[in-house]
């Protein structure tokens, strides 16, 4: 190998270890541990009893890498989550809202992914500001700069916006219009923002259902492989 062809492979080990760092530092500030060793961690973390990004509690949120799992709470929720950790896990999920003090919300299961190379697909989108007129109710939650697709009339056409939930690490989120489908929007909005969070010196993350095919692709064809991580949490209705 030459030298220049070692210096740029050098180069790119070192950048890849770099991002790499970036998810440890997101998953030890967001769930309060990283990492753990085999089998499932529950850990107390005083974000699970302060706002999220959007204002809202997110009493319990779980990351699993294939290995270990890391279950993170409120500290004075931690006894009675490790209790319940004991049992199977489909009673874990099943009473885990009622264990950190909300029995009426939903633990919801996904597919965790993240990304340190998104697809070098074109940009799509502009960013605009939430607050302007003419966008969905889901993307006027976020209150910074949202990234979107108008047709050539100014219609909403698809959007992505971006969860930040430390300096670390942002979570991207992207909707569709039923009429814009089909169009490989959603897969190249997602890997703007993804680029947009890198250089903003942060990994992009991305959260699905296991059942939202649609989303497995636009997550896959956007440069988010499925590395057999999952994420499970108490959110909010």
């Amino acid at each position: 190998m030459s030298a220049p062809r070692e210096r740029g492979a050098a180069a790119r080990r070192m950048e890849a270890t770099v991002l790499d760092r970036r998810l440890y530092l997101h998953l030890a500030t967001w769930l309060g541990q990283w990492p753990a060793g085999p089998g499932l961690h529950v850990v107390g973390s005083p974000r699970r009893a302060l706002p999220a990004w959007d204002g809202r509690l997110r009493p319990a949120i779980a990351v699993d890498d294939g290995r270990s799992t890391v279950l993170s709470v409120a500290p004075r929720h931690v006894p009675a989550v490790r209790a319940l950790a004991a049992r199977p896990e489909q009673q874990l999920l099943a009473g885990l809202p009622a264990a950190v003090g909300h029995s009426r919300w939903a633990c919801v299961d996904d597919v965790f992914r993240w990304s340190v190379a998104p697809a070098p697909l074109p940009d799509v989108g502009e960013w605009i500001w939430a607050t302007e007129p003419g966008l969905p109710r889901w993307l006027r939650l976020f209150d910074e700069e949202v990234l979107v697709v108008r047709d050539a009339d100014g219609n909403y056409l698809a959007g992505a916006a971006i969860k930040r939930h430390d300096e670390h690490g942002h979570e991207l989120a992207v909707g569709t219009e039923p009429a814009a489908r089909g169009r490989g929007l959603a897969r190249r909005l997602v890997a703007q923002a993804a680029r947009r969070v890198l250089d903003e010196g942060a990994v992009p993350t991305y959260r699905h259902d296991p059942a939202n095919t649609a989303s497995a692709s636009v997550a896959e064809a956007a440069g988010f492989p499925d590395r057999g991580w999952r994420s499970y949490g108490v959110y909010p209705p």
